[in-house]
């Protein structure tokens, strides 16, 4: 943990540790750890940080004409200083196509998902006729909980009006992010969108179409691997997910984390740095710099805010 200039609270999340400078600004710097089923894993993944915020910067730039975001600057690959905003205690998960969590759901015979009607005939990794919006608690501790945007509305943790807001600005944000996807050869598959408000305005806040925050299958393929009922060729965390299951942890009690080698962690890396420059266009340099240096680089930036 670094002491920064006018800091006035620190917290340290599941991959981040956030830093609030004079109740105004957040300095976030985005760590290699990695988490999965709600699990921080016991190593961390090599670059894995500056890939997230490298990744989330760009897209925070390229939305910023859709929705207002938190953004002000990022002067190491792995920090992003912004304003500070009062969050909305919901995530605004939307998918294109029937994947994950949402066919978990659907192979157990439910038809809907928080609250959404899901059409019969369906199969795995399908599109929806147009994207769906299935929100979820934010828990800092534990897992996140379906909510249907009834219950949110009807128990007052988001006025209607402001929610209207947040579900256009979630389906134009994943919009542009699948256009931007298209154009490197991906399919955006689902993501999340975290957002919080100062002075009654709204702001997209956190990450945004990040491999740990969204997914992605590749195009080329797709239509071919649908139907053959093959699984996709994806760039997500979800290949993370699979293989912990594989190795019988699924983030329940009494279960152990299988060991992650060498080996295990330099192919997630890779998996990372391959998204990078998938998604981007750009070729990812790796960067290396201590917490002092860190630390100092940021007490430099910080004395320039206002």
């Amino acid at each position: 943990m670094m002491q920064l200039p006018g800091q006035t609270n620190f917290y340290k999340g599941k991959v981040r540790d956030v830093y609030t400078i004079n109740d105004k600004y957040i300095v976030m710097l985005v760590s290699d750890r990695i988490s999965a089923f709600d699990v921080v894993l016991p190593r961390p993944i090599p670059y894995k940080g500056q890939v997230l915020n490298q990744i989330a910067a760009q897209f925070l730039d390229a939305t910023k004409d859709i929705v207002p975001n938190w953004m002000i600057n990022v002067p190491l690959p792995n920090v992003t200083i912004g304003y500070k905003c009062e969050t909305y205690p919901i995530e605004m998960v939307v998918r294109g196509n029937l994947t994950g969590h949402a066919w978990r759901t659907y192979k157990s015979g439910k038809r809907e998902l928080c609250g959404v009607p899901l059409p019969e005939g369906m199969k795995e990794n399908d599109f929806f006729e147009k994207p769906i919006i299935t929100p979820t608690t934010k828990a800092h501790e534990g897992h996140d909980e379906d909510i249907s945007r009834e219950e949110i509305i009807a128990t007052g943790l988001i006025p209607e009006k402001e929610y209207e807001q947040l579900e256009k600005y979630t389906l134009a944000l994943f919009e542009r992010g699948r256009e931007i996807a298209k154009e490197r050869g991906l399919i955006l598959v689902d993501t999340k969108y975290e957002f919080g408000h100062i002075d009654g305005k709204i702001y997209l806040i956190d990450e945004i179409h990040t491999p740990d925050s969204s997914r992605y299958f590749y195009i080329e393929g797709f239509d071919e691997r649908q139907r053959k009922g093959e699984q996709q060729k994806q760039l997500s965390k979800e290949f993370v997910r699979e293989w912990l299951m594989e190795n019988g942890f699924q983030g329940q009690e009494g279960q152990q984390i299988p060991e992650m080698t060498e080996e295990v962690i330099g192919r997630v890396s890779e998996r990372y740095i391959e998204l990078f420059e998938m998604v981007t266009g750009k070729t990812f340099h790796k960067h290396d710099m201590n917490y002092a240096e860190q630390q100092a680089k940021l007490e430099e930036v910080l004395k320039q805010l206002p």
